[in-house]
């Protein structure tokens, strides 16, 4: 079965966790950290890279970040799985609480902390 959507994902996490009885593993502050360990994971593949080799990763380094990137989304489903949130909705939500932080016109082409835009 093909997954196309956050829901169908959710439901497979679910699934995959519940056949193994992962639940007895899978508190919050436990799947935090896991999602934290896989995080890191991430960055390595990147680990002494220029700004523009990480901009043109070799096929098999690539291949690693995209595993990393569904380790840490899957961690991040079973956490919002485990709390019952909603994740479409907490972006959605982020998104505008950020365009609040960030107007574009103080923004565009600045790096500065929202506190520090003039």
């Amino acid at each position: 079965m093909a997954i196309s959507t956050v829901e169908q994902l959710a439901e497979a996490v679910r699934s995959f966790g519940r056949e193994r009885d992962w639940h007895l593993y899978h508190s919050p502050k436990n799947l935090a950290s896991a999602l934290i360990v896989e995080a890191a994971e991430l960055l390595e593949p990147f680990q002494w890279l220029t700004q523009e080799e990480s901009r043109d990763l070799p096929p098999a380094k690539k291949e690693a970040v995209r595993q990393e990137m569904a380790d840490v989304f899957i961690y991040l489903i079973s956490l919002a799985n485990c709390l019952d949130i909603d994740l479409l909705k907490a972006a959605e939500d982020k998104l505008a609480i950020n365009a609040a932080k960030y107007p574009v016109e103080k923004a565009r082409g600045n790096a500065a902390k929202y506190d520090e835009l003039t």
